[in-house]
């Protein structure tokens, strides 16, 4: 079994085109993403994209790549594609690092695949981290997750899961779990993924990892080693970002 740490990227997005080649600190952000992950002792790091500019900065920095087609719906869709071009058995772990997340722990990528592997009953794991406030409860944008006692996730939500009926609770510390999406899938999974259609629930409330949960799947989640810092969404988040880099690189 191997663990294979797989980085997708596209070229286009609405807020910040062309992302995964801005610079930070004299390196492309994808690129930047490898080289934070490196650490990690993965069997392979491989880049997923379907941009030729993306391909070339990252195979200019030593990393592998693979092409994908443009015209898939998901980013899991673009793994399961990068995954069979590498013929990756269907036991072997793919962990997937976002391609705008130059600042994510070594720490919880590590613990992500660990996670899986100790788990044989789970197609997929995740992490998650309590939620900061009891108004990101309420947030859409922060999706909560419920789980059983063994760690097996019940739900994931855009709403406010559990909910206080009874208007008790004055803090969210210890109730409230914020999913974050740091995944490792098992190639079986993604496999079957792909074979799925886009299923009610996720398309309600967009949310991907609702399709394994309503066929049947396993997903397993513990809370983050290490806390997650933001992804690079806007132009602001990029310039916090290089503000740091700038700090520890000379």
């Amino acid at each position: 079994m191997a663990t294979i740490i797989m980085i997708p990227a596209r070229y286009s997005s609405s807020r910040l085109p062309g992302k995964p080649l801005l610079d930070i600190a004299g390196q492309p952000m994808v690129v930047r993403v490898a080289m934070a992950v490196q650490a990690c002792g993965a069997d392979q790091i491989v880049v997923a994209t379907d941009d030729e500019k993306i391909r070339h900065v990252v195979s200019q920095a030593g990393f592998s790549v693979v092409m994908t087609r443009a015209d898939h719906p998901s980013g899991t869709d673009r793994l399961q594609e990068a995954a069979e071009q590498l013929g990756l058995n269907p036991d072997d772990i793919i962990v997937n690092v976002q391609g705008d997340e130059p600042l994510m722990p070594v720490d919880n990528v590590l613990q992500v695949a660990q996670l899986l592997e100790q788990n044989p009953q789970a197609q997929v794991a995740t992490l998650y981290e309590p939620v900061a406030s009891l108004a990101m409860v309420t947030n859409p944008n922060a999706v909560k997750l419920v789980q059983r006692q063994d760690g097996e996730v019940m739900y994931f939500s855009r709403a406010g899961i559990p909910f206080d009926r009874d208007n008790t609770q004055t803090s969210p510390e210890g109730v409230w779990k914020r999913h974050i999406g740091l995944y490792a899938y098992r190639k079986s999974a993604l496999d079957a993924f792909i074979d799925w259609p886009e299923s009610p629930l996720e398309q309600l409330e967009k949310l991907e990892q609702l399709r394994f949960m309503e066929h049947g799947a396993c997903i397993v989640a513990a809370p983050a080693a290490q806390p997650v810092p933001a992804g690079v969404d806007t132009r602001e988040d990029l310039e916090a970002v290089r503000a740091l880099f700038s700090k520890e690189i000379p």
